[in-house]
């Protein structure tokens, strides 16, 4: 890139117009409320008029209890969705679904058909219960050839079918998930509704016998927040890292980014704030309940959060969330950046899933109430939730795992790579005066005085919130803080699904045994709480867990700490970890091996692509931009001794930037060499990667940096921090 044209494009990005949108009006000429339009991109025969009562209630049947859909009631969904999705401007429709790539996919077939010579628009009732995309094109983990292709798409009945807007018309996507021609699943989803079901027949004969005879089912609730950086497509593109791997490889900081916490809940410039607008009402038209849209702590990061819903639903809509995010940054002339770590030195970006249960009646097994000590329900799923954490803690960093989240964990910005729990000072105190049978006397004072009358009083959660914890209580909901920006939600929540209905199953046969005894309902919860919270106990932490202190503390405990994503991947091999998941039904052991060996070649080559992008932008751009300095100090040196003079600074400088140039080229040289060492297994391979490569890379990024420091900005070739982050 030349020189004159990074200058081109800061002024572009500095002058950059603000884009509007159309928002719809109402008769009156008023813009439209959310709850006007909220959901008309989406189609649900649960809620469709144009369905028959009597086929939702048998569709909704095979949902509860298990079965096959009658083919003329997909007939009739079929048609009914058609009629709409055509009115709706849609040509097309597709199978929409999470293959083990991170993100989805789609193949488009028109509605268009010939019935005897004539046109028509049709979907047909296979068409929308089962696609056929080929199995083998998709990660697989080896357990499918080359010559094995067929793999199956099939139609999730409890998720919503939602539109897509093109530039020039609209397409139907059909939420189904993919399993292989003898039924492995290879998407994200079959393993998260079977953990689901599991879990609701666990929580719902808990919290029969736990006296809700009420409950005939329990929902997994998920709410999703979501934090993205925002660059100026401009410097996007002009930045081969950001384009071929997501971050940035190498950059020097800026003397101001985050040290004043002045950018966090920051006022919102004009031109994200446009952007937000659109990206809300986009989302409220597919149904995503967005909620809350703040500026993040780094400059230009930001969050988006919605309100809670069905885990599965939650987890599609998440899917949905990171797509419209990028397509509405493109009409804005800006890219979203979703990796976890796309600018060294300052904060990372998260996706903090909100957990929780419910079930028919609307009653939140995390709800504390107002006395939180004498609600023994309460407290024995929070007794089993910390069992399953310290159960299954290495299973849960797994699914947390992955190259980009390896900058974050541990890293004194996100929640360390420990697996614990925050309960709040409250909740500690209840649990341990139950483990040593003591009086638990609650706080009196919930008011907080603020000591003014012009201020209303506040009144004093029964915990505080812990942004140093990887799995925190947050008043009726665990947070699972280190999830990545970019990971689907799916995975984490299937394990976390998994690990508590296992604990959950063990807990109700205890139950049952007690009360058949004749023990009352609330001393056999307390038994449950007594037994769990013995062990358990070991994986609460409310302190700082950043410290070191708690590396050392956690040590003695006993708790894994597995620092990189080969480390934290390997329990994916070892089958007396993930056993549980084939008890439960949630995974076959070859879906396990699977998984082990997709997430082990993805961290393999995503490295393998930053080490080589980095060498190619050493030899492209930087070293490029340390000789044109040079040749200017050059210059200026020989014209100073054909004057008969001297100068220090411009002979030093020369000498600096040739000595920085040298390193940089030595140990570029040494990384491109090392990328093509082949070794056959693969997670040595990774491993070595992990702790020689990574280190390697870090410590080139760092003269990369110092060289950057030392050349002018009129002479480097790429767009800096300065640019990405400020110039917007």
């Amino acid at each position: 890139m030349s020189l004159d044209t990074v200058s081109r494009l800061r002024s572009q990005a500095i002058n950059r117009t603000i884009r509007t949108f159309k928002q719809p009006l109402d008769n009156r000429g008023r813009v439209q409320k959310v709850s006007d339009y909220y959901g008309e991109l989406t189609f649900d025969f649960k809620t469709s008029q144009d369905i028959p009562e009597t086929v939702k209630k048998e569709i909704l049947a095979v949902v509860d209890k298990g079965g096959v859909v009658k083919k003329e009631h997909a007939e009739i969904v079929a048609r009914v969705v058609t009629e709409w999705a055509s009115e709706n401007g849609a040509t097309h429709f597709c199978h929409w679904f999470q293959p083990l790539t991170g993100g989805t996919a789609e193949k488009h077939d028109a509605f268009f058909q010939l019935k005897n010579g004539k046109p028509i628009e049709k979907l047909s009732a296979s068409q929308l219960m089962q696609g056929e995309p080929d199995a083998s094109s998709f990660p697989n983990g080896g357990s499918r050839s080359t010559f094995e292709a067929r793999g199956y798409t099939t139609w999730d009945l409890t998720s919503p079918m939602f539109l897509v807007e093109g530039a020039n018309g609209r397409t139907l996507c059909i939420p189904t998930a993919f399993v292989s021609y003898h039924g492995e699943a290879l998407d994200v989803k079959t393993p998260l509704l079977r953990s689901i079901a599991k879990l609701n027949v666990a929580a719902t004969k808990f919290l029969q016998l736990a006296g809700h005879k009420e409950t005939e089912r329990v929902e997994v609730t998920c709410g999703a927040e979501q934090e993205y950086f925002l660059v100026d497509k401009a410097f996007y593109y002009a930045r081969q890292d950001l384009v071929m791997t997501g971050r940035t490889l190498f950059g020097a900081l800026t003397t101001r980014n985050q040290q004043l916490e002045d950018h966090y809940f920051g006022l919102i410039p004009d031109r994200i704030l446009a952007f937000m607008q659109e990206f809300d009402f986009e989302l409220h038209r597919l149904g995503v309940p967005a909620k809350t849209r703040h500026n993040e702590v780094a400059p230009g990061q930001f969050e988006i959060a919605p309100i809670f819903s069905e885990a599965n639903v939650a987890a599609d809509n998440n899917q949905l969330l990171m797509s419209v995010l990028k397509r509405v940054a493109e009409k804005h002339e800006m890219v979203v950046l979703l990796h976890e770590k796309p600018f060294a030195g300052i904060n990372g970006s998260g996706k903090h899933v909100n957990w929780s249960m419910s079930d028919n009646t609307g009653l939140n097994l995390l709800e504390p109430g107002a006395e939180p000590h004498q609600n023994m329900r309460f407290l024995a799923t929070v007794a089993m939730i910390l069992e399953a954490l310290r159960r299954h803690s290495e299973m849960i960093r797994m699914t947390i795992s992955g190259a980009g989240n390896d900058h974050r964990l541990g890293a004194n910005e996100a929640p360390p790579s420990i697996i614990s729990a925050y309960l709040g000072d409250t909740l500690n105190s209840i649990f341990k005066s139950i483990h040593e049978d003591t009086t638990f006397t609650p706080r009196e004072n919930k008011v907080i005085d603020l000591g003014t009358n012009q201020l209303a009083h506040l009144l004093r959660d029964n915990t505080d919130r812990n942004r140093t914890s990887p799995f925190a209580f947050t008043g009726n909901k665990f947070e699972f803080r280190a999830v990545g920006s970019s990971q689907a939600i799916g995975f984490p929540m299937t394990i976390l699904n998994s690990a508590v209905a296992e604990v959950m199953i063990e807990s109700n046969a205890m139950l049952e045994k007690d009360l058949q005894s004749g023990t009352s309902i609330d001393q056999a919860l307390t038994n449950i709480i007594k037994h769990w919270t013995k062990n358990a106990f070991h994986v609460v932490f409310n302190g700082d867990g950043y410290s070191k202190e708690w590396v050392e503390e956690a040590k003695r405990r006993g708790l894994p700490n597995h620092r990189t994503t080969p480390e934290a991947l390997k329990v994916l091999s070892q089958p007396e970890k993930t056993v549980f998941l084939e008890n439960l039904g949630v995974f076959q052991q070859e879906e396990v091996q699977t998984r082990y060996n997709i997430l082990l070649e993805r961290y393999i080559k995503v490295r393998e692509i930053e080490f080589e992008t980095m060498v190619d932008m050493i030899h492209q751009s930087v070293i490029p931009s340390g000789l044109e300095y040079k040749n200017f100090l050059g210059s200026i040196i020989r014209q100073q001794k054909e004057i008969g003079m001297t100068s220090q600074f411009e002979t030093n400088a020369y000498k600096l930037v040739s000595q920085k140039i040298d390193e940089i080229n030595e140990k570029a040289n040494q990384l491109q060499k090392e990328i093509h060492v082949h070794v056959d297994d693969h997670q040595k391979h990774a491993e070595k990667i992990a702790n020689e490569l990574m280190p390697l890379s870090v410590s080139i990024a760092t003269i990369c940096n110092e060289l950057e420091e030392l050349i002018p900005t009129h002479y480097y070739r790429l767009p800096k921090y300065y640019d990405m982050l400020f110039l917007k």
